[in-house]
């Protein structure tokens, strides 16, 4: 279930063939609330440690949010999460400034990568980002995540600029989807 800002809930089911024609169960994106947040601590924990030590390590701190830093996170932002077989598999923020939603901390388990979770996620964002009146849409990438890029052009977002050694040292591509 997706809550709306008038607070009705909406479900959103998809499902999206799996890599060699495997069966999945469907997919749910629904609006998290506070009982959530350990689930969600401990995907973005599981998330980032996979990038290690690729990604620069202040960076991963960053990314893996106590329970109590991520109830901070939440202050003005609303946040999705996908899930499969009752499992938070997914999770993306939406944050409104100035009529722009800016999506934050998408992150998906290596498993649901490539089998439409994070599409998912940022179909539901971009239609929470519509009700809510935004004339656009925009996210950033770390230049290393390519499929992520990929993604994001698929959905209809283009490239609108790169920031150079942004983030702890690192390249990041910013993407914007008009509405």
């Amino acid at each position: 279930m997706a809550q709306s800002s008038t607070g009705r809930r909406e479900e959103r089911t998809t499902s999206h063939p799996a890599k060699n024609e495997i069966a999945l169960t469907p997919l749910t994106v629904e609006r998290i609330a506070h009982p959530d947040i350990p689930d969600v601590c401990t995907l973005y924990k599981r998330v980032w440690d996979a990038f290690e030590p690729a990604l620069p390590s202040g960076l991963l701190k960053a990314w893996q949010p106590t329970p109590l830093e991520f109830t901070s996170w939440m202050e003005g932002v609303t946040y999705f999460a996908a899930r499969r077989d009752g499992k938070v598999v997914g999770v993306v923020g939406c944050e409104i400034t100035d009529n722009s939603c800016r999506l934050v901390h998408l992150a998906v388990t290596p498993e649901g990568r490539r089998l439409g979770v994070g599409s998912s996620l940022a179909n539901a964002a971009i239609e929470w980002a519509r009700h809510n009146g935004c004339d656009s849409v925009w996210v950033d990438a770390l230049e290393r995540f390519h499929a992520a890029h990929a993604m994001f052009r698929q959905l209809g977002f283009g490239e609108s600029g790169v920031l150079h050694r942004h983030r702890w040292g690192e390249d990041v591509r910013l993407f914007e989807k008009l509405l």
